[in-house]
């Protein structure tokens, strides 16, 4: 049964009424109809769920659909049960299977619509991303969630701006060393700093031992990374919004990485004025506090100069101090106000001046077209 037949089943229409009423009709339809592989089981209209391993009694803690009776149970079927109680119209396919050059071919053939990477290992993290990469299939890769406790630094961004996740290091070096991958894959992190460290590896005696002598499978972590049950399922929401939403068409603006603290904001203000009577001889014009100065760098910016913002310069243009940045207008014709102000560093914002728009869209259209894209959302957040 399709998605639209399937949502004109009462029942399941009345299941999912809240969704509908979010997304629209023709928009469920697409999520409803989708094909969705879940690869690694630790933390829609067809799944595929994907994991090797076995629920233990030390895992129930952030396993939200598993109980004691589960224990030893495979994570892909208990997971299956779970969600088949829930949604017995979705179609499950649970295998217990690991990730590898293998099995790429049975996990991501069939043509998913989305791949969600939840592995932690090394090696068959960064091979799973990298078959995506070549298969053209889309990706959302978790990173580390365990030795973490603050849920409202967890973010969306591009593999290149993920930090303070040594998981996440790891993946980007050896992307960029195997596979040339430099970036291109959205990833859910946290940018808190991990609280513990991995804790000692002891055998049965007690004894502190090689972890490597007790790995069921070559590579896997056998050291135990501690976690606070509530961080890994509030991964999964995110991933969950992340993928539903983007499945809808429903746009979303993720978060920004932005290493700017409030004294930067208050500069960028201040620079905005001396600037504005410098070249205009009043300030008068300038139509934005520093709050707004805060919305236009971090939420429309990013952080980084408007010539930056393509996915290659992700990372590379997250400015940790303000020391080269700016704002100006994007039209001189028009005050310097929260929909027509522009990130810059000095010497682009001298070049810039120095133009016309007409001058820009000409010879640019790419970068006007963007632009105006993006100024054109400030008008619809504020109501302009």
């Amino acid at each position: 049964m399709d998605g639209q037949d399937l949502l004109k089943d009462e029942i399941v229409s009345e299941q999912l009424t809240r969704n509908i009423q979010f997304f629209g009709l023709e928009f469920q339809q697409k999520v409803t109809a989708s094909y969705i592989v879940i690869i690694g089981l630790g933390g829609v209209g067809r799944l595929l769920l994907v994991d090797f391993d076995q629920v233990s009694l030390s895992s129930l803690n952030r396993h939200a659909v598993a109980t004691r009776e589960d224990v030893g149970i495979p994570k892909a079927q208990c997971l299956k049960k779970h969600f088949s109680a829930i949604f017995p119209e979705c179609q499950i396919d649970a295998r217990v299977l690991l990730y590898d050059a293998s099995s790429e071919e049975d996990i991501l053939s069939g043509h998913p619509d989305f791949v969600l990477d939840c592995i932690d290992n090394i090696d068959t993290k960064v091979a799973l991303l990298a078959a995506c990469v070549r298969r053209g299939l889309k990706v959302l890769s978790a990173t580390g969630a365990g030795a973490r406790a603050d849920p409202t630094r967890i973010r969306v961004a591009d593999l290149r701006e993920s930090t303070n996740d040594p998981l996440s290091r790891s993946v980007r070096h050896r992307l960029r060393k195997d596979y040339g991958i430099e970036g291109g894959i959205p990833v859910v992190f946290s940018l808190e700093k991990p609280k513990v460290k991995l804790l000692p590896f002891k055998g049965s005696n007690g004894e502190e031992e090689n972890p490597s002598d007790y790995q069921i499978v070559p590579g896997f972590r056998v050291r135990i990374i501690p976690v606070l049950g509530t961080i890994p399922a509030i991964f999964g929401q995110i991933m969950a919004s992340y993928v539903v939403t983007q499945l809808a068409g429903f746009q979303v603006h993720t978060e920004p990485v932005v290493n700017l603290d409030t004294d930067h904001y208050h500069i960028l203000h201040q620079r905005l004025i001396e600037h504005e009577e410098l070249l205009y001889g009043t300030a008068m014009q300038v139509q934005v506090d520093v709050a707004e100065v805060m919305y236009i760098v971090k939420d429309l910016w990013r952080g980084r100069s408007a010539r930056e913002q393509s996915i290659e310069h992700a990372g590379r243009g997250m400015w940790r101090s303000v020391n080269e940045l700016m704002l100006v207008r994007w039209d001189q014709r028009k005050p310097a106000s929260v929909s027509n102000l522009i990130l810059l560093k000095f010497k682009e914002a001298d070049e810039h001046e120095s133009r016309t728009l007409d001058d820009i869209k000409e010879k640019e259209p790419e970068y006007f077209n963007r632009v105006t894209s993006v100024l054109k959302r400030a008008e619809l957040d504020f109501g302009l």
